[in-house]
């Protein structure tokens, strides 16, 4: 492939599920670097969730469906790559955690030896990987607790702990806090932030673009199942043509819009900070 530094390349990616009539994703093409950290936004049924199975390659080997293009990891056709590999390669978070826990275990420390045990992970390193994922998400308090005891924070931090025990080199995170209260949401993101230290890569579809906007280097943007544009949230969120396609935007810019308040680049922050230095600088009061 070239380019040793791309890590997710997608080629004219365009996808069918079976019995359908329409392609949910159309001609998508666009690369992933190692350690990038990359959002994905669009309104109910642009293909955001789609696009997340194809990369985890979910579809077609799951879903089936018309198929055709390419996604690499690594510069490999996922296709190509045995289902016990392509679990050590990429995992994916789903909406609801209760979807991601097995349900068959007893206790958090359970739980998160699973997988492992699924996959053939000798005693002596599972015993270190469960350890030290359970203290990186500050669960290993929870070690002896029933998983369905557990906060819905704590739950989602749960299921990617028990996916990260796995040790993918890519996570993927379909709307991990949609379901999740402000401070669940926050644990999520703390952990996201954590990964993102750690130079893993990350895909992340989520509609709290507040939230989102802080974390992310690009923003993959979908309409249709087609690919509107792929560049940094700030020039994303500052298109003309946004407001057409009814995404909502970050509070934060929506209130610099207002003003037609933009950064050093000519373009309308999306960040908290960058915000409140813009509307500052232009001696606004911003009443929160």
């Amino acid at each position: 492939m070239g380019n040793t530094l791309e890590k997710i390349k997608v080629e004219h990616l365009t996808y069918r599920y079976p019995f359908t009539e329409r392609n949910v994703l159309e001609d998508i093409t666009f690369t992933i670097n190692q350690g990038e950290c990359v959002g994905i936004i669009g309104r109910n049924g642009s293909g955001k969730s789609t696009l997340c199975y194809a990369l985890s390659g979910l579809v077609p080997s799951f879903f089936k469906g018309k198929y055709s293009g390419t996604v690499y990891i690594d510069g490999i056709d996922i296709r190509h790559i045995p289902p016990e590999e392509r679990v050590k390669k990429v995992g994916i978070i789903f909406q609801n955690p209760f979807s991601q826990i097995s349900g068959a275990k007893m206790s958090v420390y359970e739980e998160v030896a699973f997988g492992l045990e699924n996959i053939g992970i000798e005693k002596e390193e599972m015993v270190k990987r469960i350890e030290e994922v359970l203290k990186k998400f500050n669960l290993w308090d929870k070690k002896d607790e029933n998983p369905f005891e557990l906060s819905g924070g704590q739950l989602q931090r749960l299921a990617i702990a028990s996916m990260l025990a796995l040790k993918p080199e890519i996570l993927i995170l379909d709307e991990p806090t949609s379901q999740l209260d402000p401070q669940g949401t926050n644990e999520v993101y703390e952990t996201i932030s954590k990964l993102r230290e750690d130079g893993m890569t990350i895909v992340i579809v989520d509609h709290k673009y507040e939230k989102l906007v802080e974390y992310v280097d690009k923003i993959i943007f979908l309409h249709d199942g087609k690919i509107v544009a792929y560049d940094k949230p700030e020039k994303i969120f500052s298109l003309p043509e946004i407001e057409e396609y009814k995404i909502g935007e970050p509070y934060q810019t929506m209130i610099c819009k207002k003003y037609g308040l933009k950064n050093k680049e000519s373009l309308y922050p999306v960040r908290f900070l960058e915000a409140v230095e813009v509307l500052r600088g232009a001696q606004i009061e911003w009443e929160l």
